[in-house]
């Protein structure tokens, strides 16, 4: 589970840093659930590396939605 999660963050990660550019702020959204998914997997390891890596996405997300006001 540790792999599967930590690998999910990193691919959450890559897409919530691609999301910051202008107009693609909507993919925040889908990037939340992805990230939301991967910090459940990660909950039922033993290390936290995944849910470290998918809390960060998270509120990496959360972030560029509030700057944007939830859509751009």
């Amino acid at each position: 589970m540790n792999i599967i999660s930590t690998l999910w963050g990193i691919v959450a990660l890559l897409l919530a840093v691609l999301a910051l550019f202008p107009f693609l702020g909507w993919a925040n959204w889908f990037i939340l659930v992805f990230a939301v998914i991967g910090l459940i997997i990660g909950a039922f390891g033993q290390r936290k590396t995944g849910m470290l890596l998918n809390g960060v996405a998270i509120l990496l997300a959360c972030f560029r939605l509030f700057i944007g006001g939830g859509i751009i």
